[in-house]
């Protein structure tokens, strides 16, 4: 099986900006022609730049559009509402609001059934997406510790393990709610669920 990470490539430096226009008109392309009917060469038109300017940058279709999805999930923001579970439902929102985007739904889908038949490419999807979002719990529960509503952590591996869990519960819960059940995850819903994940963690419901 070929590998989904692309070498690296001598040349001139990357252009964030371009970057930036190739990822948005990624999207754009999902949007309009669904994952089957996209193709580099009309993303490199729509982007404004040369078709070999994508092959520079990324080995295939399916690593564009991780990178593009990654992109969405990149503008999250833990927002300090007052109190741990306003914060987390305020997060949550967020979250679901990206997922109702068509623009994720089609992407994200259709790159975790590509990873079930290529391992770098899941790699690739939990080093840009579920990984770089990680950083929201570890906030999360640093705002809420100086706030008194959690107790110190004084294990930094057990502390490591609880983020990775906290995350797994809210990200498959509100994929769940929203890619699989195809269900809102509206503000009722979400302040459902944010009474029994604190249940769990110890802290205030």
């Amino acid at each position: 099986m070929q590998s989904s990470t692309s070498a690296a490539r001598p040349g001139r430096p990357r252009s964030a900006a371009a970057d930036a226009a190739i990822l948005e008109a990624t999207r754009e392309a999902l949007v309009e022609l669904g994952w089957s009917k996209l193709t580099l060469g009309d993303v490199a038109t729509r982007a404004g730049v040369a078709k070999t300017t994508l092959y520079r940058r990324w080995a295939g279709k399916n690593e564009l559009v991780v990178d593009a999805v990654a992109a969405l999930f990149d503008e999250l923001e833990l927002p300090d509402r007052g109190s741990l579970a306003a914060d987390i439902e305020g997060v949550v929102l967020q979250f679901a609001a990206i997922l109702d985007l068509p623009e994720a739904k089609s992407g994200l889908m259709a790159v975790v059934t590509e990873s079930t038949r290529d391992d770098a490419l899941r790699e690739r999807i939990r080093e840009s997406i579920v990984d770089r979002q990680k950083r929201l719990v570890l906030e999360g529960r640093a705002r809420a510790t100086a706030r008194g509503e959690l107790p110190p952590e004084t294990d930094p591996e057990e502390a490591a393990r609880t983020a990775d869990l906290i995350f797994d519960m809210v990200a498959g819960a509100v994929v769940h709610r929203t890619l699989v059940s195809a269900r809102p995850a509206d503000e009722e819903w979400v302040r459902n669920f944010t009474r029994v994940l604190l249940q769990g963690l110890g802290g205030p419901a």
